[in-house]
């Protein structure tokens, strides 16, 4: 483990290049999925982690450790997609105070015509521009991190 004063610049370097890399990438993904879905990119990540949980629904507890958001913007946009039908609450059984945040028939429509633009994207602004092996590597590299915090790193986004 190093203390910020120990890194390289060769190191230093590459975390900037990380950050820009994923700012640049989410933006386009973003303006992509707006422009041709009308569909902010954190409620496609929504939809996505449903869709990919068992019968496409999670207790917002777990909802809110597979996004990006905090816990108060998870609430607001589970609250928006509600409105628009994409996703519905449900109680739980088991724990009277817990509710269930459940992709829609109409959620799930909207993911499938969202997908493509998503990963063309994907393929656009970032693995596509790799190699297989350099995408092995990535992933590698990438897992590093994600092993060291403890993650699922088999889930995709």
């Amino acid at each position: 483990m190093h203390r910020s004063g120990d890194l390289s610049e060769q190191q230093m370097l590459a975390w900037r290049q990380f950050l820009r890399a994923h700012a640049l990438v989410t933006r386009r993904l973003e303006a992509d999925l707006l422009a041709e879905q009308r569909l902010p990119l954190a409620s496609y990540d929504v939809l996505v982690q449903l869709v990919e949980a068992p019968d496409r629904r999670l207790r917002m507890s777990q909802l809110a450790e597979r996004v990006l958001l905090s816990r108060s913007g998870l609430t607001r946009l589970v609250d928006r997609l509600e409105r628009e039908s994409l996703v519905r609450r449900e109680a739980c059984d088991s724990d009277a105070r817990g509710l269930f945040t459940v992709l829609t028939a109409t959620g799930l429509d909207r993911l499938r015509a969202a997908s493509p633009v998503h990963l063309r994207g994907v393929a656009s602004y970032a693995v596509g521009r790799l190699a297989q092996d350099e995408a092995v590597e990535l992933a590698a590299l990438l897992g590093r991190f994600v092993d060291d915090a403890g993650e699922d790193v088999s889930r995709a986004g």
